[in-house]
């Protein structure tokens, strides 16, 4: 195939027709975001969110989908760190090296927990292709489905828009800007587990996210 679209030009693999999909979805954005951004500002963020996950993707069927997320969630979080979309919760962050695993974990397991109290992101330093099939099964096992999560990279604007900012063996990828709280955890990597030793790092990550809400008040 020569990966020419309709009118000769060379797209991206990975979504029919892909410069027509984001050409469509900065539109929609633009529209969505109006006396936030410029529609350059949009198209640059929905570019960069594309080729962003198209080098991990390994199933194309869910990258659009993908892409609309992370881009719309890149954007609100920069509204956010800018001060142009107020927040009324915490904004919590937690970063992994492959967003794959604990930091999934931790996400999943505190929006379980606090629901609509805090807002939770995740991401990673190199992000993996899919989430850790042992991290799926020991969600699974407490009714918690992660079947929309996936592996995103750590961006500047995430971090800015977080209060708190929690790592786990993620090294010094992870910016530092004044006014926020770090906290690092330190947990066993799921990927060189089995399955027993999975559900202890779940364990521990809801202990450590219990003790995290009681400081930010949002558990009774």
């Amino acid at each position: 195939m020569s990966g020419l679209d309709t009118s000769g030009r060379r797209g991206m693999p990975g979504i029919s027709y892909p410069e027509r999909y984001l050409h469509d979805l900065a539109l929609q954005l633009t529209e969505r975001f109006d006396g936030t951004f410029n529609g350059e500002t949009v198209e640059r963020y929905v570019l960069e969110s594309y080729t962003a996950l198209l080098r991990t993707a390994t199933v194309k069927a869910h990258l659009t989908n993908n892409v609309r997320r992370f881009a719309t969630d890149r954007l609100t979080a920069l509204a956010q760190a800018k001060g142009a979309l107020a927040h009324d919760v915490p904004e919590v962050l937690f970063v992994c090296e492959q967003n794959s695993g604990r930091s999934q974990m931790a996400a999943v397991l505190t929006h379980s927990i606090a629901g609509d109290r805090v807002h939770v992101r995740s991401a990673g330093s190199m992000p993996a292709a899919e989430l850790n099939p042992a991290v799926v099964v020991v969600l699974n096992e407490l009714g918690l489905d992660s079947s929309r999560e996936f592996p995103k990279p750590l961006t500047d604007d995430v971090v800015q828009a977080a209060d708190v900012v929690v790592t786990m063996g993620c090294g010094d990828a992870c910016p530092i800007y004044p006014g926020k709280q770090y906290l690092d955890w330190h947990l066993d990597d799921p990927e060189h587990l089995v399955l027993d030793d999975v559900r202890r790092v779940r364990e521990e990550i809801r202990a450590h996210i219990e003790d995290l809400l009681q400081t930010l008040e949002v558990v009774s």
